[in-house]
């Protein structure tokens, strides 16, 4: 895998992803969306701290995935690129609709927009990898 094309893409990716987890710390996720109350109560039943690790583990895995396997071109890294784009769609899809359907602002909508953008544009370059010219 040329990773030229991909590792600023993955970067983008995840500082959104970081002011995501930021934008939902900040307006209580854990507090109003029933899924991530879920996840973070399966720790402790502190859900803030929990909600916070959580957030904390997923920036420095998505670090990690960018300055090992990505950065480094091993096999596995075009693997991860494409389940770090496919959860945040997923991620961006999900808060667009929450928010659409409870008539509002919940919290993580204002930077979904851009985990939208990122992932479709890492995707793109992804694919690019997979072509002819690869």
């Amino acid at each position: 895998m040329r990773t030229t094309r991909v590792q600023p893409a993955f970067a983008g990716l995840i500082l959104a992803q970081t002011a995501h987890s930021i934008e939902e710390y900040a307006g209580r996720l854990w507090e109003s969306f029933p899924p991530a109350r879920f996840v973070s109560g399966l720790i402790s039943s502190d859900l803030e701290r929990n909600f916070l690790l959580l957030n904390v583990a997923l920036i420095t895995f998505g670090v990690w995935c960018l300055f090992w396997p990505v950065r480094r071109g091993w096999p596995l890294a075009q693997t991860l690129a494409w389940i770090w784009v496919t959860i945040e769609v997923l991620n961006g899809v999900g808060h667009t609709l929450w928010s659409f359907l409870r008539g509002g602002y919940t919290p993580g909508v204002a930077t979904a927009p851009a985990l939208l953008l990122l992932a479709g544009y890492l995707g793109y370059r992804l694919g690019q990898e997979d072509g002819p010219s690869a």
